[in-house]
């Protein structure tokens, strides 16, 4: 376990709370993410947390290619399919900590120019920060559970 899992947990829940308030009810069901997932992503250097002022405000896992459930896309296509990129999962932030999207997208970039990202289709707040941020949309990617994921690309 994490030495911040506590405050972990907390950022989880927070964000599991802002999706529910926001129509999103059957995303992140089941304890997911959970301390194991973050495990795995400090295992792989992939996870991170965003601190503000000594509190854990924000997680977020940044993983390289490839991802399996990237594979096959549908109804679209990746705006490049050649090429590595790394993948965003996980974001996760308290609520009253705004631009933590930002941070993390700036964070990402000044590492790697080619990103992927997923959300479920009633995340509306996820899709509505994706877009801002210059993604594009790409097409429908299913999670080993055989969930639908909405796809997008950026690359700078």
């Amino acid at each position: 376990m994490p030495a911040d899992g506590e405050a972990l947990i907390a950022v989880f829940d927070a964000a599991r709370k802002i999706m529910t308030d926001s129509g999103n009810t059957r995303q992140w069901k089941s304890g997911y993410p959970s301390l194991s997932n973050v495990e795995s992503d400090i295992g792989q250097d992939a996870g991170f947390v965003v601190v503000d002022d000594g509190r854990i405000v924000a997680y977020f896992a940044f993983l390289p290619s490839p991802e399996p459930t990237y594979t096959t896309i549908y109804d679209g296509d990746w705006l490049d399919d050649t090429q590595p990129y790394h993948v965003i999962h996980r974001i996760a932030s308290f609520p009253d900590v705004h631009g933590i999207f930002d941070s993390i997208m700036d964070f990402c970039f000044a590492r790697e120019r080619n990103i992927r990202i997923d959300t479920h289709k009633d995340n509306r707040v996820m899709q509505h920060n994706i877009l801002k941020h210059g993604f594009s949309y790409c097409g429908i990617i299913h999670l080993l559970s055989g969930d639908e994921r909405l796809a997008y690309q950026k690359i700078i």
